[in-house]
């Protein structure tokens, strides 16, 4: 929440669809928890693999299609320094740290070496070549579909919403987050199970295509991008895998958690089809 107040009462200056964040209140006696006063933003939110409450026509997939690469190019426009955001993150050795901090997370809750997909992949990161060092951008870290508020009445985008895993680093590894959740009608199963967008659906562009689309609007050549692209289905892979585990310890109740252990390994089964240039 602090980050997230950091980023949203200074980002709305350079970044109209970032919705003010007003007022931080850290002292848990006041309302029995800390809390965030956020700007109203009046719009749609469109969950999972369901177009609803949108029509579902080829028009609609291919404007939110549209939508998702136009604004994310704006994120990574923004100039940091000019909203007070420049101390934001680390982005050092931006590559590398990120695969050794998602790498450690699968260790703690999978065992050093007891995976195999996670060996595979793990020897897979430290061979591929580092990205193109690129200037360090802002970014949304979780940004698809149902982070966006649209205007139902033409699509456009009135608000960015949930920052709080905002940072400073390489604009590629926010494109291969998005395309993360980006599931094509030819995909396993796993992918069809994730239902985090309805990219499936009629109209909607391929990831290849989307991930085209970026680097022309964006101005930024997508040299080195399966790396990102690599690391990105990984992180979602042992998301689930923790998400299953709080399950197992009985910190949630949830069932649906129940059948995250499969899903977890059926993603690192995916994301070793992309490494060997099975599938984009």
């Amino acid at each position: 929440m602090v980050r997230e107040h950091h980023i949203l009462s200074n980002l709305w200056r350079e970044l109209p669809l970032a919705p003010r964040s007003l007022h931080l209140c850290d002292d848990p006696a006041i309302a029995g928890a800390p809390f965030q006063l956020i700007e109203f933003r009046q719009g749609v939110a469109v969950r999972g693999d369901s177009l609803a409450p949108l029509p579902e026509t080829r028009a609609t997939g291919a404007a939110l299609s549209n939508m998702l690469i136009d604004t994310l190019a704006r994120i990574h426009a923004v100039d940091v320094d000019a909203v007070g955001l420049q101390d934001l993150g680390s982005p050092q050795d931006f590559f590398r740290r990120t695969c050794r901090g998602w790498l450690r997370r699968a260790d703690r809750i999978l065992g050093d070496g007891q995976h195999a997909s996670i060996t595979a992949i793990a020897q897979w990161l430290d061979d591929v070549a580092d990205p193109p060092a690129t200037p360090p951008s802002l970014l949304h870290n979780d940004f698809k579909l149902d982070n966006v508020l649209l205007d139902p009445a033409d699509l456009r985008p009135v608000a960015i919403l949930d920052w709080d895993m905002g940072t400073r680093g390489d604009p590629l590894f926010d494109l291969a987050t998005l395309l993360s959740y980006w599931t094509e009608p030819g995909d396993p199963s796993c992918m069809q199970r994730l239902a985090q967008m309805p990219s499936g659906r009629p109209g909607f562009l391929s990831r290849e295509a989307a991930a085209n689309s970026y680097a022309e609007r964006a101005g930024r050549p997508l040299d080195g991008f399966k790396a990102y692209r690599v690391l990105s289905v990984f992180k979602l892979g042992v998301v689930f895998h923790q998400l299953h585990q709080r399950h197992v310890s009985g910190e949630t109740k949830d069932p649906r958690y129940s059948g995250f252990r499969d899903l977890a390994d059926e993603l690192l089964g995916f994301c070793m089809d992309i490494a060997r240039d099975k599938i984009f």
